[in-house]
C-alpha cells in the first residue's frame, strides 16, 4: 500500500521565515484634544499629520492600513486621497479600544497593530520589527523601545520606562525610573546602565486584543496611569525589541516646529 506524502509548496521550501499572519495596522486618530484640537488635520509641510503617519506605515510590511477616527472631518480627509479609514465611537477611552473596534470589522487578520496617529515620522523599519517581534509563539503583546541619552528625558515622568528579562519579555513599566542605582549619584545613571525608553507602537495578537479591550482598569494601570500595565497585571506576555529609531510625538502646536525640523 502506498504511503501518503505530503508536498510542501515550492515556495515555502524557498521562504522558510515566511508566516502567513495577516497583519492589520491601525491608526487611532481623534479630532478632540485638551492641548491640541483637530492635530491630525494640522499641515505639517503641505500634508497633514494624519496623511503622514499613514503614508509611512503604507511602507510597511503590514497587509492593510487603516484609520480610527471619531470625526467626520478626519474620515473625509482620508477618503479624499484614497486613503483608508472608518468611523469608531467617541467614548473610547484609548486608542486599544478603538482598535479593537476596527479588529471586529476585519475578522480575516489575525495580527493587529496599534500605530500611534500623532507620530508623522514613524519609521517603516520600526513597524517590521515589531510584526517581526509578534511572530514569537510565546508573543501576546509587541512594543519597543529605545535607549534614554540625556538625564532630563529619563527623569521625565511623561516617559514611560521599562525593563525586561534576557528573552525581551517586559517585566515592567514605570513613569519612574527604573532600575534604581544605588549609591550612585542620579547625574551619573546613564554612564552605569542602559535604560530603557518606551516607543509607543503595539501589536497584538487578534484574540488578545479583544480580550484587553474587556478588562477593567487593573491597580497598577491606575497608580501609574500606565495602560501596559493592565495587560501585564493579567498575565499577558509582551515582549519588545530595540528600535535607534526614536519618535517625536506631537501633543501640542509647539511641537510641529520639532517635526519640521526634522523633515
Amino acid at each position: 500500500m502506498l504511503q501518503k506524502v505530503h508536498i510542501l509548496p515550492i515556495f515555502a521550501l524557498l521562504l522558510p521565515n515566511m508566516t502567513s499572519d495577516k497583519i492589520l495596522a491601525v491608526i487611532p486618530a481623534r479630532y478632540a484634544s485638551t492641548r491640541f484640537e483637530g492635530k491630525p488635520l494640522t499641515d505639517i509641510a503641505g500634508k497633514t499629520m494624519i496623511q503622514r503617519v499613514y503614508e509611512q506605515v503604507k511602507q510597511s510590511h503590514a497587509n492593510m492600513v487603516v484609520v480610527a477616527t471619531d470625526d467626520i472631518r478626519i474620515l473625509e480627509h482620508i477618503h479624499s486621497w484614497g486613503g483608508n479609514a472608518v468611523m469608531t465611537k467617541k467614548e473610547h477611552p484609548s486608542g486599544t479600544d478603538r482598535c479593537a473596534e476596527v479588529a471586529a470589522l476585519y475578522p480575516e487578520f489575525n495580527c493587529i497593530l496599534n500605530i500611534q496617529g500623532d507620530e508623522p515620522l514613524i519609521h517603516p523599519d520600526a513597524i517590521n520589527e515589531l510584526i517581526k517581534t509578534l511572530q514569537n509563539p510565546n508573543c501576546d503583546i509587541a512594543t519597543a523601545y529605545t535607549h534614554f541619552e540625556d538625564v532630563e528625558t529619563l527623569f521625565s515622568v511623561s516617559e514611560a520606562k521599562l525593563v525586561t528579562d534576557k528573552h525581551g519579555k517586559v517585566l515592567y513599566f514605570s513613569r519612574n525610573v527604573i532600575p534604581y542605582l544605588r549609591n550612585i549619584p542620579q547625574q551619573e545613571w546613564l554612564s552605569h546602565y542602559q535604560y530603557k525608553k518606551h516607543v509607543g507602537i503595539y501589536g497584538f495578537r487578534r484574540n488578545v486584543l479583544l480580550e484587553v479591550a474587556d478588562i477593567p482598569p487593573s491597580i497598577l494601570e491606575k497608580a501609574e496611569f500606565l495602560e501596559q500595565l493592565r495587560w501585564l497585571e493579567n498575565g499577558y506576555q509582551i515582549y519588545t525589541f530595540y528600535t535607534p529609531y526614536d519618535v517625536i510625538g506631537v501633543d501640542t502646536p509647539d511641537d510641529v516646529a520639532k517635526i519640521l525640523e526634522k523633515l
